[in-house]
């Protein structure tokens, strides 16, 4: 017998809240939304890993030598210019940029700007490499770092297992130019830019050295695509089974004992 996950989905905040007269009217408009969400989900949820290998090749192979990461080759990219004899760091410049979803579509002027600066870079022998993250083509990567849209991301590069030092700054959509970036690499990006040592650092970090940072952004990026109703119907349900097993548990358990320093009755 083939069971419909929909419709198991659906029945279980309806047996959750049959016995809450109070709160069945309210459920009532959830579940109708609901019903909807559910019908459209295999062709709702976005794929989490978008990645055009022939526009990335064209980038790369073009005058401004951009590379375009994703889930798969993000950490092949940014070590294939490290020999394992390198004592001084290969410098990577990644602009976390994004499109409608991510960025509501104030990334173009940035991604502009970016691109320009690594045609001007290109001509130099010692200039960083590029590299292009999109937050709408790669919602899990981005999610495992915590990587905003609009930041430039510095990453110094030493051969395995040496730790790996990552600045990042923030960036004005819409102010921003080549001449800004050329700025920050003039002005020396550790003067400008705030180091990231935190829980998402993708190398140094504790979810990565603990293979968790791909389980936690996809995680992260399902619940993304939750909408507000569907929390607070996963709260309820949570609620009241907690509630559910507390009073079964004083129902079975007999009388509390009385608390400590408690007066005797009288007699």
């Amino acid at each position: 017998m083939r069971f419909n996950s929909a419709s198991v989905l659906l029945a279980m905040p309806i047996l959750a809240v049959a016995d809450t007269p109070d709160y069945q009217a309210q459920f009532q408009e959830y579940l109708g939304q609901a019903q909807g969400y559910f019908e459209k989900i295999t062709s709702a949820i976005p794929s989490p890993n978008k990645y055009d290998p022939v526009a990335a090749a064209v980038a790369k192979a073009g005058s401004n030598r951009i590379d375009v990461i994703g889930l798969h080759n993000w950490k092949d990219t940014l070590y294939e210019p490290v020999t394992p004899e390198s004592t001084t760091p290969e410098e990577w410049w990644l602009l976390i940029t994004g499109g409608n979803k991510t960025c509501f579509g104030h990334c173009g002027k940035l991604e502009a700007a970016f691109n320009e600066t690594a045609g001007k870079f290109a001509i130099e022998p010692s200039s960083p490499h590029m590299a292009l993250l999109n937050c709408d083509n790669q919602p899990v990567l981005c999610n495992a770092w915590s990587a905003p849209v609009g930041a430039l991301w510095i990453f110094e590069m030493l051969p395995e297992p040496s730790p790996i030092s990552i600045f990042t700054k923030r960036l004005n959509l819409t102010t921003v130019t080549s001449d800004d970036l050329i700025q920050i690499q003039k002005d020396g990006y550790r003067a400008v830019a705030k180091e990231h040592d935190g829980l998402f650092h993708p190398f140094n970090g504790p979810l990565a050295q603990n293979g968790l940072s791909v389980p936690v952004g996809y995680v992260l990026w399902a619940f993304g695509l939750l909408p507000s109703w569907a929390f607070m119907i996963i709260v309820s349900l949570f609620s009241r089974r907690m509630m559910a097993s507390r009073m079964e548990g004083q129902m079975h358990g007999g009388p509390r004992p009385a608390a400590t320093g408690q007066a005797a009755p009288r007699r």
